[in-house]
């Protein structure tokens, strides 16, 4: 076998040997150094308790393969945290086949904070994605990290709310980080790397694929405290993450809504289930206990000023669309989008019918 130096490249190594998981390697590095596996037999590797698949496979790692991810890790500027890392969040550790490796981009020091899961439905009605960003904002000003998947919908809510009060949330993704997923989204990924962090505990080029968004969602409930949920049926990938927070032992928040809402499905069978009903933010942060009420109440740092909005000055007393605002501006509809949370949520503007309006006491500059 190739020796190749470097932590990186053995890591990868492991990621990639077929047969080979976490349990197999925590058991391994009982008595050994990891690194120095590399430098065996098959039949020393079985006598160290692998099976023959495992060592073989081991034995005869591509290395070309191995460089080729290590370079487009590094071209892309991804931090790796392996499950033997200082930085490897404890509570991730906690739960059924950790992830070996976390690719990150953006502070992984979000990694070790108290979280707060947020998820529901992709195609949530408007009051559902108000709920999702109004919880979000308020966690966040708390001090409590909002984690979700960047998935259309709630997700995504979720993520602009946060990123409109402290910016601290964690979108763990279901394909590389180097993957634009959704593509509504591009924008918001952006914004999340620069103010928060992504994650993915899959390799660059890697593409969205069903299979993975299960996997995806063990790692949001792991991370968190509790899981929020807000709008999905019973049937949805939503009921998987709480399905994974329950075995994690962790708590289950849920929002009711109407009865004649299918949307509402998901969140009144978890509330008969034991689920706690929330109402807001204190009820969720009783449980979490990691705050004081009072700290509900820090104040913000404010938003940009209102002359440096090209968003805020297309807006008049009088109702503008979306659309108008969009051409006003010459802004991508995302950007335009994110910027109107931020300002209804800065009450700078205010979401009527069929637009929005700027509120009193703000002048024209």
């Amino acid at each position: 076998m190739e020796q190749v130096s470097g932590k990186l490249s053995h890591w990868l190594a492991f990621y990639l040997c077929k047969g080979l998981g976490i349990k197999s390697l925590i058991a391994l590095a009982q008595n050994h150094i990891l690194s120095e596996l590399f430098s065996l037999t098959s039949t020393q590797l079985q006598n160290l308790g692998l099976t023959k698949n495992q060592a073989d496979n081991l034995v005869n790692t591509d290395w070309q393969k191995v460089a080729y991810y290590e370079e487009l890790i590094h071209a892309y500027q991804i931090t790796t945290i392996c499950y033997f890392d200082d930085h490897y969040p404890t509570q991730l550790k906690e739960i059924a086949s950790a992830p070996l490796l976390l690719f990150c981009v953006g502070n992984i020091e979000l990694l070790t904070s108290p979280q707060v899961a947020i998820v529901g439905s992709r195609h949530a009605t408007p009051t559902g994605l108000e709920i999702a960003a109004e919880f979000a904002h308020q966690l966040s000003c708390a001090g409590i990290t909002v984690t979700s998947g960047m998935a259309l919908g709630i997700d995504g809510a979720a993520h602009k709310g946060a990123l409109a009060g402290s910016g601290k949330t964690i979108a763990v993704l279901g394909t590389g980080l180097d993957i634009a997923y959704p593509k509504r989204h591009k924008l918001l990924t952006k914004q999340v790397a620069e103010r928060g962090l992504l994650i993915s505990e899959f390799l660059p080029g890697t593409a969205a694929n069903a299979a993975n968004f299960p996997r995806r969602n063990r790692i949001i409930s792991g991370l968190s405290l509790g899981v929020l949920i807000v709008e999905a049926q019973i049937k949805s990938g939503s009921l998987v993450t709480v399905r994974y927070a329950l075995e994690q032992n962790k708590d289950v928040f849920a929002v009711p809504g109407s009865i004649k809402n299918p949307l509402s499905e998901a969140s009144h069978f978890l509330i008969k289930q034991g689920a706690k009903l929330v109402e807001n933010i204190s009820d969720i942060l009783d449980e979490v206990s990691f705050f004081c009420e009072n700290s509900l109440y820090i104040t913000e740092e404010p938003i940009t000023e209102e002359h440096d909005c090209p968003v805020f000055q297309s807006i008049g007393f009088e109702v503008t669309s979306v659309d108008v605002i969009t051409q006003r501006t010459q802004l991508p509809v995302d950007e335009v989008q994110a910027r109107l949370l931020d300002l209804e949520l800065a009450d700078k503007v205010e979401r009527v019918l069929d637009g929005y309006i700027r509120l009193g006491g703000h002048k024209h500059v």
